[in-house]
């Protein structure tokens, strides 16, 4: 179940990455179109002194995706009015298509991505948290088991698989140089570098062991 939470989250990521490269080519679709057709729309004088805004295509870019995609009206609301000039329908398509495309629909897919990825990482957590409070993390039995006798569960997760030991016991082997290991030390150093947990007895304990012997008797 984590597995594919993790899954569902990088496939989340992924996603995002590319409605954000998609975001971006767009937005240099429309610079392109800005620099060759609206470029005098983009100066703006202050204090008698002219600001260029589009005088090149980097710069002409940059201040669409850095400007444009912040202001809550789009492009338009950041470059001169079209108010009676030969081009102004297509100033006003240009504005709108810009809005529309980009700031309506492109950023609301990016904002609703990384929304579901925030509650994909939530969902995950709750799933972690529910299993560590009915399996043991280390064996994987279900608590219903050990709580056939009074706390059972609480008793087998504290003495015989504490979690923290498990930990411990790796950071020993991880700190001890190799040619000190004990035999069963070095079978567990060369399974760690492997990745591989079969060092954890999965499915086992000394209870299960123990009835297990009952019933060969």
């Amino acid at each position: 179940m984590i597995r594919i939470g993790v899954s569902a989250t990088n496939l989340r990521l992924f996603q995002l990455v590319l409605t954000v490269m998609l975001t971006s080519v767009v937005i240099y679709l429309y610079t392109v179109i800005a620099f060759n057709f609206f470029r005098k729309f983009y100066t703006k004088e202050e204090d008698g002194e002219k600001e260029y805004k589009c005088n090149d295509m980097l710069t002409c870019f940059v201040f669409h995706l850095h400007t444009g995609l912040r202001a809550g009206g789009g492009i338009g609301d950041e470059i001169e009015p079209p108010d009676g000039d030969a081009h102004e329908a297509l100033r006003i398509l240009f504005d709108m298509s810009f809005f529309f495309f980009v700031i309506t629909i492109l950023l609301a897919i990016i904002q609703g991505l990384i929304i579901d990825a925030f509650g994909d990482l939530r969902d995950q957590l709750e799933q972690v948290r529910e299993d560590l409070e009915s399996k043991c993390f280390i064996c994987g039995i279900g608590k219903e088991y050990f709580d056939a006798t009074p706390h059972g569960f609480d008793r087998h997760v504290e003495r015989e698989h504490n979690f923290a030991n498990y930990m411990y016991f790796l950071m020993h082997i991880i700190n001890k140089p190799d040619t000190e290991f004990t035999g069963q030390e070095t079978y567990v150093w060369e399974l760690y570098q492997q990745r591989c947990l079969d060092f954890f007895p999965i499915g086992n304990c000394f209870r299960k062991q123990y009835e297990e012997e009952l019933q060969v008797k």
